[in-house]
């Protein structure tokens, strides 16, 4: 298949993800007619986009598998998250252990981990990315702590002393915002507090994030800049927030 049809595949796969977070359930037709493609042609992105879990498929219609906020996190802007995952993957030998924080960019990363590097293990304190691999050959540790319903997340000071027990080279989180001023930023305190907790037991933390992320300030401190080694992002990230982080000794990816 040549590039350009790949592209045009993973676009549509996107835009096929979007509609059906803002509308929730829709009909096969209608998507048909709203791509412009046959209907052929739709089934086969949904049967691609069932296999990954993402969407369920009712007589006539598709739908996001779930309403919950994790979910519809992951379907939005799922091409781009998927490119980000694929180029932090490329930072995992065979044989690794890393942590993995929450959130859509990290949960695709643990998937593309899970399925292309042998004899890995993901320490996370997300109950979703554990059940998002859980099918494929990968060991995972999942941290205790205080479960957080909506984000899906272990959090607290039981999680605290959970990986107290772990050191690893690489710590992979998202982030809610960024500034110059109060470096990375989140939008739950107890989230924010285990994420600091977490670095603590890892020699280099990379921030895997979409660039708009660099347009807002969430509501607490997460980490501040000098604790980040490297941030993935595409090339959408302010050009000041850019040469403010490499002035900072980070490393910035940018996928095309």
């Amino acid at each position: 298949m040549k590039r350009d049809d790949t592209m045009k595949i993973a676009q549509r796969h996107t835009k096929i993800l979007e509609i059906l977070t803002e509308q929730k359930k829709v009909e096969v037709a209608k998507l048909s007619s709203m791509l412009e493609v046959s209907q052929v042609t739709i089934r086969k992105d949904l049967d691609y986009l069932e296999s990954k879990e993402l969407i369920k498929r009712e007589h006539g219609f598709a739908a996001l598998k779930s309403s919950d906020n994790m979910n519809n996190r992951l379907a939005y802007h799922y091409d781009m998250k998927l490119h980000l995952a694929k180029m932090a993957s490329m930072l995992i030998e065979d044989g690794e252990t890393m942590m993995i924080e929450s959130g859509s960019c990290c949960a695709l990363l643990a998937l593309e981990i899970a399925q292309t590097k042998k004899d890995i293990t993901i320490i996370t304190n997300s109950a979703f990315i554990a059940n998002f691999v859980c099918k494929e050959k990968v060991k995972v540790i999942l941290l205790g702590g205080e479960y957080q319903n909506e984000s899906q997340v272990m959090v607290g000071p039981m999680t605290r002393k959970c990986v107290e027990n772990f050191f690893v080279d690489k710590f992979f989180i998202g982030t809610d915002g960024f500034s110059i001023e109060s470096g990375f930023t989140g939008n739950d305190f107890m989230r924010a507090q285990t994420v600091r907790d977490m670095a603590k037991q890892s020699r280099n933390v990379i921030v895997v994030s979409e660039s708009s992320k660099f347009n807002h300030v969430g509501l607490v401190n997460l980490l501040p800049t000098q604790m980040i080694s490297q941030v993935i992002t595409d090339e959408g990230i302010p050009y000041e927030c850019e040469v403010y982080l490499q002035e900072k000794n980070v490393q910035v990816k940018k996928i095309k």
